[in-house]
């Protein structure tokens, strides 16, 4: 950029040279000295130098042409690999969260199913010891049964031997 704005300055002053050296030669001599042939020849270098200027400014347009389609194709790639990397972080962001919703499932998960493991033993347990009460108390009916069994048994034999005829009531009939 900045030798596109000293080339035309360096072309003004080469020409203002030219011009100067050209008018300082002419002072030196005669005006007869300065022929034609001679104007017409620096007119020819001038018109070469600003064919050649001219050349070269747009050899220079068109390298800084080059230049700036290489940068913004530079710029683009770099711009898609920029967007590919945030693609790719993205992905990644997105698997390690869901890698970690899955562990917090699957905590959950095995948290519920330890849960339902305790309360179920708990009920088996609560349900044994009601089983274990009502067995026990079924064997104190029946031990409780057996022993007035046993005592209504020891009384009747008591009381058959002390029993002697005529000494029982009967209903109507007095003997």
């Amino acid at each position: 950029m900045k030798f596109t704005r000293t080339l035309p300055i360096a072309a003004g002053c080469l020409v203002a040279l030219l011009l100067a050296a050209n008018g300082a030669r002419a002072e030196g001599s005669d005006a007869s000295g300065v022929s034609d042939d001679g104007l017409k020849a620096a007119g020819e270098r001038i018109r070469q130098t600003g064919q050649q200027l001219q050349k070269d400014i747009q050899e220079k347009l068109e390298q800084l042409r080059k230049e700036r389609a290489a940068l913004v194709t530079r710029q683009a790639a770099e711009r898609r690999q920029e967007a590919e990397r945030a693609r790719q972080q993205a992905d990644k962001d997105r698997a390690a969260l869901a890698a970690t919703r899955e562990a917090r499932q699957r905590e959950a998960l095995q948290a519920s199913q330890e849960k339902a493991r305790r309360e179920a033993a708990e009920r088996a347990a609560e349900l044994e010891r009601a089983h274990q009460a009502e067995l026990k108390s079924k064997e104190e009916e029946e031990a409780a049964l057996v022993r007035a069994q046993k005592e209504s048994l020891d009384a009747y034999k008591a009381g058959t031997k002390q029993q002697k005829l005529g000494t029982q009531p009967q209903f109507g009939v007095d003997l």
